[in-house]
């Protein structure tokens, strides 16, 4: 059974961030993700994980100034000094927190635009290279353009096709459900094909976002392929609760239930 981990950006937004973990706790997750801790202090965020028994499965590195809009610097060449500074803040991060894959954001850019390319890849290598001593897996994500208008990243086979050119180790593809239904659909295919080179996965279900099982993917099937192609890392719950998030929750159970 795939191992789900709460993504507190998300979910359990009654309460504030740092009360998140221990909600996730007792909601039954063994695993959270988020997208950014960097509003609290590392130490704070490792000392919730810990008390609570939870695994960090994901974070995102520093994207910019997201709140006007900035969505990843990797495919601005003049903002790279500014990337590896965020780089570095990432790291200390990781270590309170004993991550074992960050997310690097594209950026906004056309995703054919010459220079964007050449600074993506760079940006991709470096930070690659930089993550490698610490343990790190670094993991690219495309993002469909319906939620993310302009998103640099926005194609599977892109990625996919990045990711074995550059051929390091600890460069891996972060694949979400809910984008590639979106993007290109056919999700199972792409699973079984792009499987070796997949370090993350998330899911939401198509098209409102909400809980698994809530919208025109099969959700279920897709957990049970997870564990048919021997996926053992895990399934980020990076969907927007339709209500209450506890509430929401009973789709897990019962998928928990019928996977006995």
């Amino acid at each position: 059974m795939p191992r789900f981990a709460a993504n507190l950006s998300l979910m359990f937004n009654e309460v504030p961030f740092l009360d998140r973990f221990e909600a996730a706790s007792r909601a039954g997750f063994d695993a959270v993700e988020f997208l950014f801790p960097y509003e609290h202090p590392a130490e704070a965020i490792g000392e919730r994980l810990r008390a609570n028994g939870l695994t960090q499965a994901l974070f995102n590195l520093p994207p910019g100034d997201f709140a006007k809009g900035e969505r990843g610097l990797a495919a601005f060449p003049e903002r790279f000094d500014e990337l590896k500074a965020g780089v570095d803040t990432a790291l200390r991060y990781a270590e309170a927190t004993g991550v074992g894959r960050l997310h690097l954001m594209a950026g906004l850019a056309p995703w054919d635009d010459p220079r964007a390319i050449d600074s993506y890849r760079r940006a991709v290598t470096w930070t690659a290279e930089r993550l490698a001593p610490a343990g790190l897996d670094l993991v690219l994500e495309p993002i469909n353009g319906r939620n993310m208008p302009g998103y640099f990243l926005n194609d599977f086979g892109r990625a996919a096709d990045l990711i074995r050119e550059l051929a390091l180790p600890n460069l891996k593809l972060q694949f979400d459900l809910y984008h590639c239904q979106i993007l290109h659909g056919d999700v199972t295919m792409r699973l079984r094909a792009l499987m070796p080179i997949i370090g993350h996965v998330q899911t939401a279900s198509v098209p409102e976002r909400h809980e698994p099982g809530t919208g025109e993917m099969a959700d279920f099937f897709l957990f049970d392929e997870l564990d048919r192609l021997g996926y053992r890392g895990f399934v980020g719950c990076e969907y927007i609760p339709a209500a209450d998030t506890v509430a929401g929750l009973n789709w897990l159970a019962a998928y928990r239930g019928n996977a006995r």
